[in-house]
């Protein structure tokens, strides 16, 4: 980990709120009865579950209510990236109600070889993270629970955010993570 963070869950919201994060998320909650049966590049971005896990049908609701609970804690969305794999675009997709752009940047590291090779994709995660996001928005990184822990030193549930500050330079750190939970809390205070 760059620099390791616990910041409460209600003082992450503020910081949000004002903008200039980045938020890495796992994929939300897959269909563990499917696997991925990756035979070349094209295979990533399948929606097929007969070829790779999607996301199950709590995982859609969950990425939709997080979505929904960040905009009603006024915390806004500028870029959003993604994993070309299906179950991470429709995380991104669900939760910033935008159409993310996919990257190799962000691949899943049993395909990292599809992308330039597993050290490659950790950086180039890395540089992303630490790019700012813009005044009052944040970026959104809809990627992989392996790539988050090489990438961050941080291994992530299923939908779990975590949230960086951007330092440039392939440097950021690490402010704190939030789950659904939390968000849910903060919105009914």
């Amino acid at each position: 980990a760059q620099s390791a963070g616990t910041v409460a869950p209600a003082a992450l919201a503020g910081k949000l709120k004002q903008g200039g994060y980045n938020i890495y998320v796992r994929h939300a909650a897959t269909d563990w009865s499917q696997n991925d049966k990756i035979g070349g590049k094209q295979d990533v971005t399948s929606c097929d579950g007969a070829k790779v896990r999607q996301l199950s049908d709590k995982g859609r609701e969950a990425a939709r209510r997080t979505g929904a609970l960040l905009k009603a804690l006024g915390i806004r969305f500028g870029k959003v990236f993604s994993s070309p794999y299906c179950r991470c675009v429709e995380t991104a997709r669900l939760i910033s109600g935008k159409e993310p752009q996919t990257t190799d940047d962000l691949m899943n590291l049993r395909s990292a070889n599809f992308a330039g090779g597993r050290d490659a994709v950790v950086e180039r995660t890395r540089l992303r993270l630490s790019q700012a996001s813009g005044d009052g928005v944040n970026g959104l990184y809809s990627a992989h629970g392996n790539l988050g822990k090489a990438a961050t030193g941080e291994y992530l549930a299923e939908g779990e955010l975590l949230v960086v500050s951007p330092r440039g330079g392939g440097k950021f750190g690490i402010e704190g993570r939030l789950k659904l939970a939390d968000l849910a809390k903060l919105v009914a205070q």
